[in-house]
Order: structure tokens, then sequence, then C-alpha cells
């Protein structure tokens, strides 16, 4: 997401880290998205959701394979 959600504000910390990928172009815009330049850590799935989506988010049901499997499944065995 190039905007950040409206719910974000809920989220200063998230809104944070994504400005400063953004500034030190960590995150770049390519085709109306953000596109990752190197390897970024995370402390979770879910932190590195938000900060891509803008907003809060599960990153176990955000984050698929490219075949479409979602991590919640991975984790899980399936």
């Amino acid at each position: 997401m190039l905007q950040e959600r409206p719910s974000a504000n809920r989220w200063p910390n998230i809104i944070a880290r994504r400005e400063k990928l953004i500034a030190d172009g960590t995150l770049v815009q390519k085709g109306g998205f953000y596109l990752f330049t190197k390897g970024v850590e995370f402390p979770s799935p879910s932190a590195a959701a938000a900060v891509i989506e803008g907003s809060s988010a599960n990153g176990l049901i955000e984050w698929r394979t490219n075949d479409g499997r979602v991590l919640k499944d991975l984790d899980q065995g399936a």
C-alpha cells in the first residue's frame, strides 16, 4: 500500500518504521506498491505485514507463498 490506512494512526511505531524505511531507500515505489531493496528483519510476520500495509496486520494470514498458501497454514504443517 502506498498510503497508510486511517487506522494506522493508532500505531505510530508502524508509521515511524515505514517512514524510516522509505527515507533510507529500503522501501521504494514500484508499480503502485512498495518493494524492499534489501533484506530487513522484523520481530514478527505481523510487524512486517503492518509496515507494508500501513496499518495493523496479521502476518500469519497476510503473507502468502507463490502458490497462494498463507503462512499460518505453513506453520501448522498444512
